[in-house]
């Protein structure tokens, strides 16, 4: 009885003809998995901002208040000698800030400022 024959890949033969791809282990389909969670996670964050400064250069040019201002209590703790710290409070000042996801223009997002109404800088 005869068995039927399977034909195999050679490099001159293009007839319907195509290269099986050598099997990978967990170690390479890992790695593989990681890069491209990796890879996706980055072009999502580089989406996200690139979206959010194109929004937020459209709302400055058409003036739909870009801009916003929240009120921030600043104070120093400066470190003294014998380990205490003294606080200098300096009055509470408006801040600007932009109305987005990131900073942009130099500005922090107004939903950042309002959540940390207090900041505090350390001498």
């Amino acid at each position: 009885m005869g068995r039927c024959q399977i034909e195999r890949y050679e490099p001159g033969n293009i007839i319907g003809a195509v290269e099986p791809r050598p099997r990978l282990n967990l170690r390479q389909r890992l790695k593989r998995i990681f890069f491209g969670a990796i890879a996706t996670i980055v072009a999502a964050a580089v989406l996200s901002f690139g979206l959010d400064y194109v929004v937020f250069r459209v709302r400055a040019a058409m003036k739909w208040s870009p801009y916003g201002s929240v009120t921030v209590n600043h104070y120093y703790a400066v470190a003294q000698k014998s380990g205490k710290t003294q606080f200098i409070f300096d009055p509470p000042q408006a801040l600007t800030c932009v109305h987005a996801l990131f900073p942009h223009a130099g500005y922090l997002p107004c939903w950042y400022l309002s959540r940390h109404p207090e900041q505090r800088t350390d001498i």
